[in-house]
Formats: structure tokens, sequence, C-alpha cells
């Protein structure tokens, strides 16, 4: 320890006896110690204050400043006051000792002093001040360390506690974000099962409540339910005329009069969509109550709806079904609740139906004949017959009126009015109407060529309000005219009345572009509809064919007689002429004929016949021979029935 302490140590000896610090410079320098000497003590506080010491021998009586003041001096330096200091002195007072001790000094030696003695002090207070350096640096280093660590753990909070502010934030932000995604959820749940203008539940809706409540009749035979199918009727001429704003006005007080109704009977009301509305009653037992709320249903539409301070009077139809006929599946339910619905219909609207066996037997055979029709299609049984068209002035033959017949092979001929109507409804009317066109045209074209007087007449070819509609219709009739290259003129399309009353403007459209093609155009069964006079005025007709139910009552009722007076009168001021159907008697002829009615066609005359008679009838015109009225005894014995 002494070799390690010694080559380490710096001990400055401040003696005014020149023998002294020989004698203590050659012990502590045969130590090792790095020694050095001053002998006074302004010399020796410029040595120190150059190079300070680690020990400091200090005599304590010197002439200029003595020991005690030197050592004053150097404690009152704070760079040096920490140098242990042993005063060397021949004083033995111990108030001697005391200032020394008190001045700082860490030890006294006595002279003469023990070699021995010096250097145990010496090595002692070495070690002392070695150590305590030691301890101050590893103070100040773990001072400097915790101050770090603070410092640190002060950034660290601060880094925690903004972090921390961060996360709520974000927290406080995903949670908002959460919430508004569970509204949204729950929004566009609500809207999948519900109608998006009255709020009332869907058909989704119905049909996953209908499919719950089948399952439950199949497991629980004591529990039942009925359900209410409701179209309003008409309600499609308050949106065309009135515009949808009016229309979804009026739909949504009528789904609050049906909810207001359904209270006291527990009913669900849901909107199909359009103007169709179902109520599903749950555990009824009984039919008579759905009928029950049907009645009720019926008596509250008698009250006029108000929208805007003007007044509107709505009818439903209502069909209603029960689950005691064993539904297994929840197609099939509205099904039947439809078809009663369209039995309250043909019933003259504005009540209800309940469903019944001899319904679903009607359904069954129209689906039957829906399937049928569908392979008809496909195998082409079906065939043109020509009525005859006369002048009711001449008798001389004016055209024809091509007639779609179905020639099953099983049922034979088949009626239009069974099949046209399932036809129109499952969209197969474009299909068997495109082939109707173009067999009709096919036929004139050749007819025209065969027999040059058809140039002269006017094949009618009736046109449904399905097929007007039809976005390619025209499109594919002009590329039929261009293929056949028939005289145009002699073409002309019926139409029934009620295509006016759906979408006027688009009914003219349609119509004008028609003319464009220099096609004529006739309005079928004339005054069985609801048409504006004054939208009949503005559209291109050149023909209007009175309803063969005016013409049937013409001599018995003078008010069907009037109405036909009507019509003519009026055609005529339009400038247009009349087709008169379904003349079966001599007197209605004539009467028809006395009103200024121009043309007729009816059984009277010929009925509907194939292409072989109809091609007599044309060579006799042809020949001009005789009127067609008089060629009847020829051909009207062979006409198809």
């Amino acid at each position: 320890m002494n070799n390690s302490l010694s080559m380490k140590s710096k001990i400055i000896i401040v003696d005014d006896n020149s023998q002294n610090l020989g004698v203590l410079f050659n012990i502590l320098d045969g130590l090792g110690y790095d020694v050095r000497v001053a002998q006074d003590g302004e010399s020796a506080l410029v040595k120190i204050k150059r190079d300070p010491a680690d020990l400091i021998l200090l005599d304590v009586m010197m002439p200029g400043i003595n020991g005690f003041e030197t050592c004053s001096r150097l404690k009152s330096d704070p760079s040096l006051a920490k140098i242990p200091i042993i005063f060397m002195t021949a004083l033995s007072e111990t108030i001697d000792r005391l200032k020394g001790l008190q001045l700082g000094a860490v030890d006294y030696i006595t002279k003469p002093f023990s070699h021995d003695e010096v250097i145990a002090r010496i090595q002692l207070h070495l070690q002392l001040y070695k150590t305590t350096q030691q301890l101050q640096q590893e103070v100040i280093e773990r001072t400097k360390a915790e101050t770090a660590l603070a410092q640190l753990n002060q950034e660290l909070e601060k880094q925690v506690f903004e972090r921390t502010q961060e996360l709520e934030i974000t927290l406080e932000q995903l949670q908002k974000t959460h919430n508004e995604l569970l509204v949204r959820k729950q929004k566009l749940e609500f809207m999948a099962i519900h109608d998006s203008l009255t709020s009332l539940p869907n058909r989704d809706w119905l049909m996953s409540r209908l499919d719950n409540l089948i399952n439950r009749t199949k497991v629980d035979s004591g529990f039942h339910f009925g359900l209410m199918y409701i179209d309003l009727d008409h309600f499609k001429v308050i949106n065309e005329s009135m515009g949808h704003i009016v229309g979804d006005g009026l739909l949504n007080q009528v789904a609050q009069l049906l909810l207001k109704t359904c209270a006291n009977f527990g009913g669900s009301v849901i909107r199909l969509g359009g103007d169709e509305f179902v109520i599903l009653l749950e555990n009824v037992c009984h039919i008579e109550r759905a009928s029950s709320l049907a009645e009720t249903i019926l008596n509250q539409l008698k009250s006029p709806l108000v929208w805007e301070d003007y007044q509107y009077y709505i009818n439903a139809s209502i069909g209603i079904t029960h689950s005691s006929f064993g539904y297994q599946e929840v197609a099939d339910v509205l099904r039947d609740a439809d078809l009663a619905m369209y039995s309250a219909k043909q019933a003259g609207r504005g009540c209800y139906r309940v469903l019944t066996t001899a319904l679903q037997k009607q359904a069954a055979l129209r689906l039957q004949l829906e399937q049928k029709l569908r392979i008809g299609i496909e195998n082409q049984e079906f065939c043109l017959y020509y009525q005859p068209i006369v002048s009711l002035t001449t008798g001389e033959l004016a055209g024809f009126e091509a007639l779609v017949r179905w020639q099953h092979p099983e049922e034979g001929i088949i009626s239009p009015g069974l099949f046209i109507p399932i036809a129109e409804e499952t969209g197969l009317i474009y299909e068997l109407g495109d082939w109707i066109l173009n067999s009709a045209i096919s036929q004139w074209k050749e007819w025209q060529q065969k027999f040059p007087c058809c140039l002269d007449l006017v094949l009618h070819i009736n046109i449904s309000a399905v097929q007007l509609s039809q976005y390619k219709f025209f499109t594919n009739l002009e590329k039929m005219l261009i293929e056949k290259n028939v005289e145009r003129s002699g073409l002309k399309l019926e139409i029934t009345e009620s295509c006016l009353i759906s979408k006027q403007v688009k009914t003219s459209r349609l119509l004008d572009r028609a003319k464009a093609m220099g096609l004529q155009l006739c309005i079928d069964d004339f005054g069985t509809g609801y048409s504006c006079l004054s939208h009949l005025r503005e559209l291109p007709l050149d023909s209007l064919k009175i309803d063969r139910s005016f013409v049937m009552n013409l001599e018995d009722k003078d008010h069907d007689a009037t109405v036909v007076r009507a019509i003519i009168a009026l055609a005529h001021n339009l400038g247009m002429e009349l087709v008169a159907e379904g003349i079966e008697t001599s007197e209605q002829w004539q009467h028809l004929r006395m009103l200024g009615c121009e043309w007729g066609q009816g059984y009277l005359f010929a009925k509907p016949m194939t292409v072989q008679h109809a091609e007599n009838a044309i060579q006799s015109l042809q020949q001009g021979t005789t009127t067609f009225i008089d060629s009847l005894s020829i051909f009207n014995d062979r006409v198809a029935n």
C-alpha cells in the first residue's frame, strides 16, 4: 500500500530549517513520494496554488507569515481547502494544538520527530485523503447519476404523461369512432330490414319472420298466424298525375293509418314496396280476427287523406290467408295472400277476400298454364288468324286484324284471353309479341306481292302496353320493316286505351315515333278506360275502335247508344275514323252505319279465319266480282271457329 500511495502522492514540506527539510525530504523521497519543499509561507502558497499537493507538512514557527496564517490562507481557498495539513512544531501547549486543529489541520508532529511516526502519520492521512477523495468522487458521480436519473425520470414521466395524454386522446377518438361505427352499424342493420320511406319493416324482415313462424307451426300445433296482403287501388294514377312527392306523402299517411289501426290487433305492418303493404298477425287461431281488421282498415280508408290542403280518396284491395293451410315455405304464404288480394280486385276493388281452396286450385291451374305457355313459345305452337274489317257503307273488304291463337297439341285452340295476361305478367309477351309482329308483317308482305289490291287494305296488329314500354320495341320493329320491305302505310298498330292512362307524356313520345316510321295508329276498346280527352286530342291517332260492350247493347240501352254517338262525333271532330268491333246483328250494323261509323268487324261478317280463308276473301276483292259481304256465303261456312 505504501508503494501505491507514494507513487501517486505529492507532498510539500514547508519549514524554514534547512536541516529539517533535508531530513524529511530524504525520508519521503526514499519512499517514492513526489516531494517538494518551501522555506516560508509565501513561497509555499505560490507553489501549492500552482501545483496542488496531496499533503502538506507545515512548520508553525516561520519568519514572515507563520504556519497558522499559511494554513488559514490555504483553507480560505476552496480549491486548496481540502488538502490535509500536518503541523510540525516544537510547541507543546494544548492551546496551540487546538488552534491548529481549528484552522483545519488534520494532525500534529512534534519536534524532534520519529521517522516511523512521521511515515505512519503521513501514510494514514494520505490514505484518509485518498479515501475521502474517492468517496467524494463517488458522491459526485452518484449525485450526477442520481441527477441524471432524476432528469431521466422527469423526462420519462413527461413522456409518459404526454404519451398518456396522446393515448387518452386516441382512446377517446377510438371510442368516438367505435360509437359512430356502432351507430352506423345499427343504422345499416335497421335499413337492411326496414323501408326507407315509411321506416316500416320491409320484405326481408317479413321473409325472415315468416320463416320463423312457419317453423313454429311445425312443432306447435296450437300456434297459428294470419297474413293480410294490401294493395292500394289505382295508386299508380296518383303517382303519375300528382308526382312522387305527393305519392310518398300519402304512402306515409297510409302507413301511419295501418299502424294505428293495428295497435288494438297486435299486428306487424310491413311495406313490401310500391303501394303494397302486409299485416302479419301472430298467434291468431281464427281467420275472423283478420277479417275484422280488414273491415276496420277499409272503413278507415273511406275518409280522405289530406296532403297540402288537397283531399285524396284511396281504396285498397286486401287478400287474407291463414297458417291453417299448412304452409311449408314462405313464398307459398305470400303467393296465396297475393292471390286472395287479386280476387278482391276482380270483385270490384275496395274490399277483402279470404283465401279458399278454390282460389288455390285456380292458382295451380294458372301456374300450369304458364309452364305450358313457355313450352308452347319454345315449340312454336302459335299461329295467326285474321278477322276481316269491312266498310259499313259499301260492304267492301277494308283490311284484317291479326289475332294470335295457341294451338295446343292436347287441348286444342286456347283463347288469347287466357294466355295473353299471363304472358304480360311473366314477360313472355316480349318474345311472343316479336313473333306476332314478324309473322304478321311477313304475311302482309306476301299478300301485297300476291294480291296488288292489298296495297289498298290495312292490317291491324295489336300491341300491348308491356310491349310498347320495352325500350327495344321500336328498334326491333324498324328492323323487321326494313327486312320485309313492306308498304308501311298499310300497317296499323292497335294499342289499348289503358296505355293512354299510364305515363301520358311517354306514350305521346312513343306514338310520335311510330308515326315517324310511317305506321298508322288506332286506340282499341275505346270507351272502357278513363283517358283524358285533352291528351287524346294531342296524340297522333288515325282511328278509334269502339269497344264491343257498347256495340252489344246498342239496340237495348239508350245510354250505350248515346256513348257511341258521342265517341263517333268526338273522333270525327279530331279527324279520326271509327271502327266498331263485335258487330253480330244486321241491326247493329245499320245503326252504326247511320251514326257515321266507317268500318266494322264482328261475327256478322266473319269470324277470325285462317290464312287460306283470308286469301279467299282477298281473291274475291281482287277479282271484283262481288263485295266482301256478298261473298260471305262462299266461304263463311268454312271459316275457323
